[in-house]
């Protein structure tokens, strides 16, 4: 725990999601929450655990984003930063081999090519140094037609109905698929969902884990890390609800 020692609560870190509980759902953080979370990385450590990759984080957070949280964790933790350095990494590509993966691209893009959906945009699958995310409408949709796929979605369980088809056509694949934010599934191996993060500060002495999200229903991406033994979890819908929790166990 040297790294921390300056501290004023010593062996807690709190890990935050970022899509839906530092901002709203990719858009800019506020100077309310910027402000919060320094308060609070002067008592305890702290550090985001998110999906997409850093140039998306830079995007919501900042591109100083390294050196406003004591961790940085992208990719689940696959791209990772201790105090802005990075740590090891982990390769979709190197896990699941050229032939597997372009049988599994293929057979997305089939299925995409067989949906009806009232818009679709571009960039369907966004290839990720730990994962590939699938969007059904495409990344490249407005923020309006995010809100719309959104709702479509809550009706239709387009992602989940896509999900178990991808179940059910890859059994022995060893991937696990993950729903989160608002149009799209991460595509990962076993293991490699948001606990992966939990590996890089393991051996840091922290005697409390914080976790907060907003996915953290079964098969959302922050449920294996939220229902995690060694952690405590906080679900919260937006990030005034973040805000709130922090400032009744800190008074930040």
């Amino acid at each position: 725990m040297s790294s921390f020692a300056d501290k004023e609560i010593p062996g807690v870190i709190a890990l935050f999601d970022v899509d839906g509980t530092l901002t709203p759902a990719r858009k800019e953080i506020s100077e309310k929450m910027k402000n919060t979370l320094a308060a609070l990385r002067k008592k305890i450590v702290i550090g985001f655990v998110g999906g997409s990759d850093l140039i998306k984080q830079k995007e919501q957070i900042g591109e100083d984003v390294l050196s406003l949280f004591d961790f940085c964790f992208s990719e689940n933790g696959l791209t990772a930063y201790k105090l802005g350095q990075q740590l090891a990494s982990q390769s979709f590509i190197g896990y699941m081999g050229e032939d597997r993966y372009n049988k599994l691209a293929n057979f997305i893009l089939g299925y995409l090519a067989k949906l009806d959906l009232p818009k679709k945009r571009g960039t369907f699958i966004e290839f990720r140094n730990g994962m590939i995310n699938v969007s059904p409408i495409g990344r490249n949709c407005s923020h309006a037609e995010r809100d719309e796929f959104e709702a479509y979605d809550k009706i239709h369980n387009v992602r989940p109905k896509m999900v178990e088809a991808l179940k059910k056509e890859f059994p022995d694949y060893g991937l696990i698929f993950s729903i989160g934010g608002q149009i799209s599934f991460d595509v990962m191996p076993a293991g490699w969902d948001k606990t992966y993060c939990l590996r890089h500060i393991k051996n840091e002495g922290f005697t409390k884990i914080h976790f907060f999200g907003d996915k953290t229903f079964e098969g959302g991406n922050d449920f294996e890390i939220y229902t995690h033994p060694d952690v405590t979890g906080h679900a919260v819908q937006a990030p005034e609800d973040t805000l709130h929790i922090l400032n009744e166990l800190f008074q930040v």
